[in-house]
């Protein structure tokens, strides 16, 4: 992809994360410069399509009413979440807006969010379906309304105080003025970009409502995987890596029981079959560690072999330590064997986090200094970002 300078004088970049939405390019762009006309806005598509969607953008800047520019990643990292971030960094606009590439979000509302976010006492303006004449009617079926219902009331139960004044967390339409993001405090790992932003700063908010129109064209990218994911993302937007590293816990503690019922069914001796439930369990906790608990840190430190040897040391370690201290506590102290059991379990969990943390995943000296000299360099003037292509 070759870079070439971004059009100026932008007051606001409309930035619309893809994947396969190439029939609703041309009238997405139509509909957003008729409705813009005026405001200074320029849009950025930002694509991880496996289809010809960054093709169709190019086609049709040309003859748009507004600059038109598109950013292909070729790895899209964090997804949606990962695109929309990319698209703020690649833009030099005061204020930038998001929305769907499938025009349930309706263009003709970009002037009232682009206002509203221009008053003073502003950070964050937000569509939302859940105010006034709001609606989530676009949303197909009953079935995906309850759920959208529901995963908005519990992530405003998880943040009472940062989502206070936000009724639609999980709106991916609204508008934001730059300088109130600290771009570096975010860890997109999801679509849910706008409850990143707002669980991350404290921010003044303000809401117009808005009707989630029906999908345009294509398919939803909406699944049970999507679903998951935001789970996975709220718990570690609310408590951190911890809980992560406690979500595989539990999750290698209901297999390491299920390895041990199949294969005493099928005629193993029960201390053969609970050791390689134990192997196999921690084997399973450390890939899925590697993935959605550490993966940040995976390249600052050790290689994947040594970073696997230190592991499966220490849990089969802790493993042989904590058996006799539960015999010993049942035995000798006179513990319920579940309150000895759960009290083992608990101080296990609590010394597994912190090896693992501090030990196995340590970055090096290097990295750690280069950490401080990157933030000292985020004091100073900042280094040119990748532009996208302007076509």
């Amino acid at each position: 992809m070759t870079a070439t300078p971004e059009p100026t004088g932008a007051l606001v970049t409309v930035i619309v994360p893809t994947f396969n939405e190439a029939p609703n390019v041309a009238e997405l762009v139509r509909r957003v410069g008729a409705a813009t006309r005026g405001l200074g806005v320029e849009m950025l598509f930002v694509d991880d399509s496996t289809d010809d969607t960054a093709d169709v953008v190019r086609a049709v800047a040309p003859t748009a009413e507004l600059p038109v520019r598109v950013i292909h990643r070729d790895d899209p990292v964090g997804g949606l979440g990962g695109a929309v971030l990319e698209g703020v960094r690649a833009s030099s606009t005061p204020y930038f807006l998001v929305m769907d590439g499938d025009l349930q979000h309706p263009p003709e509302l970009i002037p009232s969010l682009v206002a509203r976010v221009q008053e003073v006492d502003v950070d964050v303006v937000v569509a939302s379906r859940y105010i006034g004449d709001g609606s989530s009617a676009g949303l197909s079926g009953a079935v995906r309304q309850a759920v959208s219902s529901t995963s908005t009331a519990v992530t405003r139960a998880m943040f009472p105080v940062r989502l206070r004044d936000c009724s639609d967390p999980m709106t991916g339409f609204f508008a934001v003025r730059r300088a109130a993001v600290d771009l570096d405090s975010l860890r997109p790992r999801g679509f849910k970009i706008l409850l990143e932003i707002l669980a991350r700063h404290p921010m003044r908010v303000v809401e117009v409502p808005f009707v989630f129109g029906s999908r345009y064209a294509g398919e939803s990218k909406a699944n049970l995987a999507q679903g998951i994911h935001f789970m996975w993302q709220l718990a570690g937007l609310r408590f951190g890596r911890m809980s992560r590293f406690a979500i595989i816990g539990g999750m290698g503690a209901v297999a390491n029981i299920a390895i041990v019922w199949l294969l005493t069914r099928l005629g193993a001796p029960w201390l053969l079959a609970a050791i390689v439930a134990a192997e196999l369990t921690i084997v399973g906790n450390f890939l899925l560690q590697e993935r959605f608990v550490f993966r940040d840190l995976r390249h600052e430190g050790k290689g994947v072999w040594a970073r696997f040897g230190q592991s499966f040391t220490f849990n089969n370690v802790e493993t042989l330590v904590r058996m006799p201290v539960m015999a010993l506590l049942v035995e000798t102290m006179h513990v319920a064997a579940v309150l000895a059991t759960a009290i083992t379990i608990a101080i296990a969990f609590v010394v597994r986090f912190t090896f693992h943390s501090r030990i196995v995943y340590r970055p090096r000296q290097s990295s750690v200094r280069a950490h401080l000299v990157a933030r000292e360099a985020d004091n100073a003037e900042p280094p040119p970002l990748p532009r996208a292509e302007t076509v």
